[in-house]
C-alpha cells in the first residue's frame, strides 16, 4: 500500500493508474477522479489533518503550490516547506521510512549550463526557493536518523501530456493554431518531461526501495530548441508556422505591461514578464543519472505526437482536465 500526498492532480492521477488504485491511498485538498473512495480530504499545512494509510510502505509527496502567479507568496512556503515538515512528522509517527518527493529544476534558476544534480542552487522565484527549502528539510530529516531510510528526490523539468492545461499546452496550442510568434531567436534549448515517463520513474523508484538519499533530475531527451519544437509540430500537424520573430526586449516590455495591468485589475493574464523570461531562457538539464538506471516508456517526440493527437488532431470532448502552470 502506498500513501500518496497530492495525487488528485496531473502527475498523481497518472501514477495511480500505474500503481493500481487498489494499492493507493490519497490525501489531498480535492477529490481524486480515480480514488474517490480512498481519498481523504484535508490541508497539508495542518498536520492534524494529514492521513497516511496504516499499512503504507512508502509515501509519495506530490502536493505543491507551483503556479507562478500565486498570491500571497507566503503560500509557497506554507505549502511546500511547512507542508513537507508536517508530512515527515506524520511519517515518523507511522514508522514509514520510504519517501519519494517531487521537487523541481526551478531550484537551479534560469539560463544555467545543463546542470547536473550537484550544481549550485540559485532559484530565481519563490517556487524554486520554497522547493529548495523543502529539500533541505528532507535532508535534515534523513541525516537525523538515516537507518533504514530510502529517500528519492526527483527534480523534473516542465511536465506535459494529455489532459494538462499548463504552459506547454498553451505553447502547443499557439503553435498548432498557426498564429504563433517567436520571441527571441528561438535557439534556446528546452528540456521537457512527459507525464507518462515521470509517473513511470516514480513507480520505478518505489519498487527499487533503494536505501540512502538519492537526487535525480528528470527530463526526456533530446532537448529541442524552440525552432526544432516548431518543426516537430509543423510535421505532425501538417501546417506552416510563421517564422516571424519578436525581439526579446519588446517581449519583456509587453510582459511588464500585463504585469501592471494584472495589479490594477486584480486579474490573471497568460502573459507576464516572468513567463516571457522563462520562454526565452535556456532551460536545459542533465538527466543522465536518472536514465542510467531507468528506461523511459515513451520517447520525447512520440510523447509530443500523442499529446498533439489527443488535444488538437482528434480532441476528446468532455475530457477530464488538469490545470497547472
Amino acid at each position: 500500500m502506498y500513501s500518496l500526498i497530492g495525487a488528485s492532480g496531473f502527475v498523481g492521477s497518472r501514477l495511480i493508474s500505474l500503481l493500481n488504485p487498489a494499492n493507493c491511498y490519497n490525501f489531498d485538498k480535492r477529490p481524486s477522479p480515480f480514488l474517490k473512495k480512498t481519498t481523504y480530504l484535508g490541508d497539508i499545512r495542518r498536520q492534524n489533518q494529514i492521513r497516511l494509510h496504516k499499512k503504507s510502505k512508502a509515501v509519495v509527496l506530490l502536493a505543491a503550490e507551483h503556479r507562478d502567479d500565486v498570491s500571497p507568496t507566503s503560500l509557497y512556503y506554507d505549502v511546500n516547506v511547512t507542508g513537507t515538515k508536517n508530512v515527515l512528522d506524520k511519517m515518523d509517527e507511522a514508522g514509514i521510512k520510504h519517501l519519494v518527493f517531487t521537487s523541481s529544476v526551478a531550484i537551479y534558476g534560469l539560463n544555467k549550463n545543463n546542470p547536473k544534480e550537484d550544481h549550485p542552487e540559485d532559484p530565481f522565484n519563490h517556487y524554486g526557493k520554497s522547493k529548495w527549502q523543502a529539500e533541505k528539510v528532507i535532508k535534515e530529516w534523513y541525516e537525523k536518523d538515516p537507518r533504514g531510510k530510502s529517500i528519492t528526490i526527483i527534480r523534473p523539468t516542465v511536465i506535459f501530456g494529455e489532459r494538462n492545461r499548463g504552459n506547454v499546452y498553451n505553447l502547443l496550442k499557439q503553435m498548432s493554431s498557426g498564429k504563433f510568434l517567436m520571441i527571441g531567436k528561438g535557439q534556446n534549448k528546452k528540456s521537457m518531461a512527459y507525464v507518462g515517463n515521470v509517473a513511470a520513474f516514480i513507480k520505478d523508484r518505489l519498487e527499487k526501495e533503494e536505501k540512502g538519499y538519492h537526487v535525480f533530475n528528470y527530463a526526456d531527451k533530446p532537448d529541442f530548441t524552440m525552432m526544432e519544437l516548431v518543426s516537430v509540430i509543423e510535421k505532425k500537424m501538417n501546417l506552416r508556422i510563421p517564422k516571424t520573430k519578436i525581439p526579446y526586449f519588446f517581449g519583456i516590455l509587453v510582459g511588464c505591461f500585463f504585469d501592471m495591468l494584472a495589479k490594477l485589475t486584480a486579474k490573471k493574464f497568460s502573459i507576464s514578464s516572468v513567463r516571457v523570461k522563462k520562454f526565452c531562457a535556456n532551460t536545459q538539464f542533465d538527466s543522465s543519472k536518472a536514465h542510467a538506471s531507468f528506461k523511459a516508456p515513451y520517447k520525447l517526440e512520440k510523447a509530443l505526437h500523442k499529446t498533439l493527437q489527443h488535444e488538437f488532431i482528434e480532441p476528446v470532448n468532455n475530457d477530464l482536465l488538469f490545470y497547472s502552470e
